[in-house]
């Protein structure tokens, strides 16, 4: 078996760690430490529950518990959803002292965690991540929120969790599509800061793709530890955090242009970041050789290179205006200088993001 291994993320009083390992939802001395007070929620969906409730049950026992299951995927992400966990909290008479556990994908923690920062104006809240995706991504950096129809992630706060649990075994009953979806955010790592991780991948892909457990667990960890340190620079994206989205931006008008659930968040992140290696090629920033390496990898995850032929070059304009890194109305990107280089910015040519979008039917212009 694996050892456990533990990282920690630096935010002064606001510090925690992430504990990733084999069994451990069967090691309550990890959660105890962190819990404040008694009364304990968790929030989890119904595709997680049935899997794992029990150990994590069991893992609370003798804690007064409200447990709240939701619906699962990605359309429910919305603020009426919170407020059906703000409605059971209410009526559960909890109280400041109170822990949310959020206990899924990274949907239930986006979701869990927005409730924990707004109940009572903040509740502490913990972080049991069993996807892929979540436990490399979403789970860890302290952002929480919700999906408007207009914009992906539009309406959130800042709220860091008192720890991550990461239990690996969660990973053996995901499906592959959710697999590969949290294979786009890691290869997204390798990507941004990291070309010896990024080679590392074109080495083991397929390993990780078939659970290895020894190189599962070294990509978790690698992915978490360049999450921490650039969460750890800049806790609320107000400049270099912002590298932790690329992809985002083509990905997020993905998502909402289909309809949320119908893209998996990091089937449209992969996509996305094939666009910005693309468009850093044309801004003439990344090299040929590396624009193919980043697709080759992208490829053999199984994630698409293209974005669907339904989204017009028009209506991505339109969604990506809405976009959280626009400033002052100036649309910014997270491009690439380099595998392991990646840069903010709002200055790159209209003719390179033109090349980049679908090209209007007919038109070659952009199948670069």
């Amino acid at each position: 078996m694996w050892a456990m291994k533990t990282l920690n993320v630096d935010l002064g009083n606001r510090s925690y760690p992430i504990h990733i390992g084999s069994g451990l939802l069967e090691r309550p001395e990890l959660l105890r430490p962190v819990l404040r007070g008694q009364r304990l929620v968790v929030v989890t969906n119904e595709t997680v529950a049935p899997l794992y409730g029990d150990r994590l049950r069991a893992l609370l026992d003798g804690h007064p518990l409200t447990w709240i299951e939701l619906p699962d995927g990605e359309r429910h992400k919305t603020l009426a959803t919170v407020e059906s966990i703000l409605t059971r909290m209410l009526e559960a008479r909890l109280d400041r002292g109170s822990t949310l556990i959020a206990f899924g994908g990274g949907v239930v923690g986006d979701i869990a965690g927005f409730a924990a920062a707004i109940y009572q104006r903040g509740i502490d809240f913990v972080q049991v991540p069993t996807t892929l995706l979540s436990q490399v991504d979403s789970s860890v950096g302290g952002k929480t929120g919700v999906n408007h129809p207009l914009g992906k992630n539009m309406i959130g706060a800042f709220h860091q969790p008192r720890v991550v649990v990461i239990d690996t075994d969660t990973l053996r009953t995901l499906p592959v599509r959710e697999l590969r979806a949290g294979v786009a955010e890691i290869i997204k790592y390798g990507l941004i800061q990291d070309a010896e991780f990024f080679a590392w991948l074109e080495e083991h892909l397929e390993a990780l793709l078939a659970l290895a457990p020894d190189i599962v667990s070294e990509a978790i960890q690698r992915s978490c530890v360049c999450k921490a340190e650039v969460v750890a620079s800049d806790e609320r994206e107000s400049g270099r955090r912002a590298i932790l989205n690329l992809g985002h931006t083509f990905g997020h008008a993905i998502e909402a242009g289909m309809g949320y659930g119908r893209w998996l968040h990091g089937e449209a992140v992969g996509t996305g970041m094939a666009m910005a290696a693309r468009m850093s090629e044309h801004m003439g920033w990344l090299s040929r050789s590396d624009r193919e390496r980043a697709e080759r990898l992208l490829a053999r995850a199984g994630l698409e290179l293209h974005p669907p032929a339904e989204l017009t070059a028009e209506r991505f304009r339109d969604l990506m205006a809405i976009d959280k890194k626009v400033m002052d109305g100036r649309l910014r990107l997270v491009l690439l200088r380099g595998i392991g280089s990646a840069v903010v910015t709002g200055e790159f040519t209209a003719t390179a993001l033109s090349a980049t979008l679908p090209a209007p039917s007919g038109d070659s212009a952009g199948a670069a």
